[in-house]
């Protein structure tokens, strides 16, 4: 890494400008803007400096930068950059899905309407983008109906021109087939002007007219044809995405929301025009590499409008956060559509209800690229090497085991083991523990506990010869194979626990830490200070999710034990009724409510339960039914 001192500049103006950092391949790292040029960049050269800057700043051998007259112009210059260079440290969004757009080339000479999911080009007019893919194909072919222009390739209508034969489309409607001279250059060219008009209008006209034609249609008994027309005013409905039950139809706006869990962070924008939303879309951002303090908002509006037309951009943008450069923003989007632009943040009323809305749109748009991100082999790979640095282990942690104490009030207490391989969870090899607590309870007994009996059957399985069971057509147990870490939930004292568990047994190559929740640290036995992992890290993300679902595999348990519990107890008290006949009773009923509910002879239809037994269960029940407990005194009374 590079001395920052070695190319330190010196006499930087103090003007506004764009400055940009560059590594030992002369590549574009960072791009960045500022008011005053003198005391950003002398910032970037002083001690103490954050994680990801501290990087940065060492991975790069020179900075320069430009003179700009204006923030606006600062503004508009390191956007333009960050398109060129594609820095690794500068927040840049991307789309978590390619969402479809409905496209209309205005500059060819017979315009062609198509479905799209490309970036968008110059000369080609696009309207959406659309969540329903499906819907919007079906608004497609309603509006080839109404509007036929064509929508047929370049080299398709180059060849029906030669030929002289109009292809299916235009056979059924569906295209004024202008290649055979069914109507005129200009007559098409009006055609798709009107389809242009029409769909920047908000599909406002043709809802009313289908209408029309579908009553017309059915009262001359044209069921068929009444019925393709319903489901063509169903699908242009569902394709508009109007909400107008929630939203006013004087509002229209661009309303945008930022998500953030940790490392990453995730942007959703709702297209409002006329209290319907026309569109939606979202944007992930790993935020791994970029600078601290950097302007989120800022590159989500780069990722939103860089490409957007005039007609595209609201006067109105409902914001979550507001930007850093806000006043330059507003400046930068009111020279791209000619008009004033304000972001406004809401703080009640139905703005804030839509915006919180889009905010949880974010989220789960976060959610599910983290969950598919969870099973990339590739950075799983990165997850586990950074565990194996950051606890000095002596392999890579292939397996890994983490267990969770689940209880309330030392009642009821179960423990689980979940199985990480390769960083990808094998839940086929998951465990469920019931914990002993005839010597009483608290949580590091009955980690120690677990951890004991999970590792004596590894110790016992050690000892079976694997080539002999596979000889006898069996396999060995689950418990056979050893993790290189054990994670537990907590901090010190289960620790500790689980060290003394496998002190006691004589287990010294299996490595060992604990996760706290407070504060995220890792903990190892023998260490007085834990190991504080970057936010950012892959490992710590992977050590949340083991021990995550660690925990939600110990709940899970803990509740269907104690359900299971609390029902026995109630059946355990009714004479003549053992343990098979209660089972038998819960198998049929599910519940004791249901078997309250139930009369005396489908009681009886249960295996095992005659007539005089149901009635005796039947009696029980209804006494319990009458009793009711004081709060006061504790009594249990009868009413």
């Amino acid at each position: 890494m590079a001395d920052p001192a070695s190319y330190r500049p010196s006499d930087i103006p103090k003007l506004p400008g764009v400055y940009r950092f560059y590594d030992a391949t002369d590549a574009v790292i960072y791009v960045g803007k500022a008011v005053n040029l003198k005391n950003r960049l002398s910032s970037y050269f002083q001690g103490n400096l954050p994680e990801k800057t501290y990087r940065m700043v060492h991975q790069g051998v020179r900075v320069d930068w430009t003179i700009v007259d204006t923030e606006v112009e600062a503004l508009q210059l390191e956007f333009s950059w960050i398109k060129q260079y594609a820095p690794q440290y500068n927040v840049q969004f991307r789309d978590d899905k390619s969402y479809p757009y409905l496209a209309v080339t205005n500059n060819d000479e017979y315009p062609r309407i198509f479905i799209t999911r490309k970036s968008k080009r110059p000369g080609i007019t696009y309207f959406g983008p659309f969540t329903h893919t499906w819907a919007l194909r079906n608004t497609f072919d309603v509006i080839l109906k109404v509007f036929p222009i064509r929508s047929c390739t370049s080299g398709n209508f180059q060849r029906a021109q030669r030929s002289k034969r109009q292809c299916l489309l235009g056979d059924i409607g569906k295209c004024a087939a202008p290649c055979v001279n069914w109507v005129s250059q200009e007559e098409h060219k009006e055609l798709a002007d009107r389809l242009v008009r029409f769909m920047g209008n908000g599909n406002a006209d043709i809802i009313p007219t289908l209408t029309a034609e579908m009553e017309m249609a059915s009262s001359r008994e044209e069921f068929e044809r009444a019925s393709k027309i319903r489901d063509s005013i169903a699908s242009i409905e569902r394709a508009k995405e109007s909400t107008d039950a929630a939203l006013p139809d004087t509002l229209t706006a661009d309303i945008v929301a930022i998500h953030h869990d940790g490392a990453h962070a995730a942007g959703s924008i709702f297209i409002v025009r006329g209290g319907a939303i026309k569109g939606s879309r979202s944007w992930i951002v790993d935020q791994s590499k970029s600078l601290e303090g950097d302007d989120e908002m800022g590159a989500l509006f780069y990722s939103i409008y860089s490409q957007s037309s005039a007609a595209e951009i609201p006067a109105q943008i409902l914001i979550n956060e507001r930007p850093l450069d806000a006043p330059a923003l507003e400046a930068w989007l009111s020279q791209l559509r000619g008009a004033p632009v304000a972001l406004k943040v809401p703080r009640r009323g139905e703005k804030l209800e839509i915006l919180q809305t889009v905010k949880r749109n974010a989220q789960y748009s976060l959610i599910q690229f983290l969950s598919k991100r969870s099973t990339d082999a590739a950075i799983s790979g990165k997850a586990l090497i950074e565990i194996e640095e950051a606890l000095d282990l002596e392999r890579t942690p292939l397996r890994i085991e983490c267990f969770d104490i689940s209880n309330i009030s030392g009642t009821s207490v179960v423990a689980s083991m979940v199985v990480f391989e390769d960083g990808l969870a094998k839940k086929s090899e998951y465990r469920r523990f019931i914990i002993n607590t005839e010597e009483g309870f608290d949580d590091t007994r009955a980690m120690h506990q677990v951890i004991t009996r999970r590792l004596k059957r590894l110790i016992d399985d050690r000892t079976v010869n694997a080539a002999e069971v596979a000889q006898l057509g069996g396999k060995l147990s689950r418990f056979s194979y050893p993790p290189q870490l054990i994670v537990v939930d907590g901090g010190v004292p289960q620790v500790n626990a689980a060290a003394r568990a496998l002190s006691e047994l004589g287990i010294g190559d299996i490595a060992l830490c604990g996760l706290a929740k407070r504060l995220e640290e890792v903990w190892i036995p023998g260490s007085s200070e834990p190991i504080i992992l970057p936010r950012s890290s892959e490992g710590l993300y992977l050590l949340q999710r083991i021990r995550d679902e660690a925990h939600r595999f110990a709940i899970t348990f803990h509740r269907s034990r104690r359900s299971k519990i609390m029902l026995e107890s109630i059946l355990d008290e009714v004479p003549q009724l053992g343990q098979t006949r209660r089972n038998a009773l819960l198998e049929r009923f599910g519940s004791v409510s249901a078997i309250r509910k139930a009369t005396p002879e489908e009681i009886a239809a249960t295996p095992g339960i005659g007539p005089k037994i149901a009635e005796v269960i039947c009696n029980y029940l209804e006494q319990v039914g009458r009793q009711k407990l004081n709060v006061q005194t504790g009594e249990i009374t009868r009413e």
